[in-house]
């Protein structure tokens, strides 16, 4: 396939994320064409390996006339005005989590999303690991049982210096580890098991010199009251961490660790036996790279032909960001 056919992307953040979106890219699809970003070498650095251009204002870069998707992968608080901006110019828009600072934020995207002639979708790439996707899989099949509750843990192991990174400020993050990692774990309970609302949250710092949460509680349940969940996210955990269990009434699962510092990703599989008493457990591993980043790619590229995924949608979104500020009300703090 010659680069005429090829769909044209430009990424507006040469950081971390960006550079993992332009290396999920399918060669035989879409081509890296401009990149942008505050520091102009670290833009560089990202386009020069896909002999793309580099545009020195995100304004040039979302302007140019034949290109088909925008991915927006800067800090919190540069998402929105660029998103809606993308959006406006009928371009194909993937923003990275949780989309903005704030509900507000989300609200105007979403706005602007039912008018554009592109789509808006949203980087939760969580639900793209394979012990999730083989978890819900399994969830689907009678010998799961009914949903009861889900209990999850998410943490950073700490660094130094992190009280000084851009996501310790409520200008430029929004919000805490709640609005960072949090997300993510309200984001899959509700991927996995339907609507959930806040029935309690609790947002505190414990340890980090920081206007911020370091660390934040929930519990969620359903609208029915049948299904609960027990969220804790922390960046005080001293040791990376992710540990996501599900419990039905005839078996539980859980997906524990997310590949690199967060160890080997495991799907552990406990099925209750007729007569109960230990169960039968099988464990899976998901040894090697983290390709959630390219099949999510690949499920936006089918949403863009009318086909529905899995996919993080800004309805997904606004809900995650809208339960992080109700928690945020809860402990009575205001970021703005």
């Amino acid at each position: 396939m010659n680069d005429l056919k090829l769909l044209q992307v430009g990424i507006i953040g040469a950081g971390l994320i960006g550079g993992k979106r332009a290396a999920a890219l399918p060669a035989d699809r879409c081509k890296l064409v401009a990149v942008s970003d505050l520091n102009f070498d670290r833009a560089k650095a990202l386009a020069n390996p896909y002999q793309a251009e580099v545009d020195k204002s995100p304004w040039d870069l979302i302007s140019r006339k034949n290109l088909d998707i925008v991915i927006i992968a800067t800090t919190n608080d540069a998402i929105p005005a660029l998103a809606l901006g993308a959006l406006e110019a009928g371009k194909n828009v993937l923003i990275e989590k949780p989309g903005g600072r704030n509900p507000g934020e989300l609200h105007q995207l979403r706005q602007a999303a039912n008018k554009s002639a592109g789509i808006l979708r949203v980087g939760f790439n969580h639900r793209f690991h394979p012990g999730l996707q083989k978890a819900k899989t399994l969830m689907a099949q009678p010998s799961f049982g009914s949903l009861m509750y889900i209990r999850a843990r998410y943490g950073h192991g700490g660094r130094l210096g992190y009280d000084r990174e851009w996501r310790s400020d409520p200008k430029l993050g929004g919000g805490g580890e709640l609005l960072d990692q949090g997300v993510h774990l309200i984001d899959l309970c509700r991927w996995v098991g339907g609507e959930f609302n806040l029935e309690y949250g609790k947002a505190h710092t414990f340890f980090w010199n920081m206007p911020v949460e370091d660390n934040g509680f929930l519990l969620l349940n359903s609208p029915d009251k049948k299904r609960t969940a027990f969220l804790h996210a922390s960046c005080t955990e001293w040791k990376n961490l992710f540990d996501f269990e599900i419990f039905g009434s005839y078996a539980k699962i859980q997906v524990f660790g997310l590949g690199r510092s967060y160890g080997v990703e495991e799907l552990r599989h406990f099925q209750m036996k007729p007569e109960m008493g230990p169960p039968e457990v099988k464990i899976e591993s998901f040894p090697g790279e983290d390709n959630s980043w390219n099949l999510e790619f690949d499920a936006f590229l089918r949403e863009m032909g009318g086909e529905k995924t899995d996919i993080g949608s800004i309805d997904d979104a606004v809900r995650s960001v809208e339960i992080v500020y109700e928690a945020y009300a809860k402990s009575n703090l205001n970021w703005k």
